[in-house]
């Protein structure tokens, strides 16, 4: 497997990396009350920005088998405020020091290979070698269901030699209110 950095994704690729975007998370969209998925013309914009890294994982044939998005340029993200960062880092924020993993995505049929680890590993040394920090979110239903934020913690640690610190940034709680009649 090859780890691969490019800024933009090229129109041959650009179908493949929805496909394998979509494919990846396509039942999040009804597991989780808040969109945590690119709408396609979101995810064209993302891959066409170049402040945005894309990290593609290529199986020993070279098909794309994983993809993520990493950037330090916190406005590039669509749906995070870089103003929660700025207060709460200002330091290594004025420094660009604060990576945001956008999404790692891993192919159906690549999902018992390394290529989920290879991305993570991937972006690990980015940030580590410019000594900063990572930032990603997941959803209550990836965090209870597949544990990602104690996988990625796991995983970094052991990057890390055991000086990693995870803490949870922020958290959201979405409420409703039924009445007997309305249902």
């Amino acid at each position: 497997m090859l780890v691969k950095v490019i800024d933009q994704i090229t129109d041959d690729m650009h179908e493949t990396a929805w496909d394998l975007y979509e494919g990846a998370f396509k039942e999040v969209r009804a597991l989780a009350v808040q969109r945590h998925l690119m709408y396609r013309a979101e995810f064209d914009q993302v891959m066409f920005d170049p402040r945005v890294d894309k990290y593609l994982c290529l199986d020993d044939g070279g098909k794309l088998c994983g993809l993520s998005t990493y950037t330090n340029d916190l406005y590039a993200m669509p749906l995070i405020a870089p103003e929660y960062f700025e207060r709460r880092w200002p330091d290594l924020y004025a420094q660009n020091k604060i990576w945001y993993c956008g999404f790692v995505a891993v192919a159906e049929d690549a999902r018992s290979t390394r290529a989920f680890a290879e991305l993570v590993e991937a972006m690990y040394r980015t940030a580590t070698d410019r000594n900063g920090i990572i930032a990603l979110d997941f959803c209550r239903y990836n965090d209870d269901s597949r544990n990602m934020s104690k996988v990625i913690r796991l995983m970094l640690r052991r990057l890390s030699g055991g000086t990693l610190q995870a803490s949870c940034m922020d958290q959201q709680s979405f409420w409703i209110y039924e009445f007997p009649t309305a249902s």
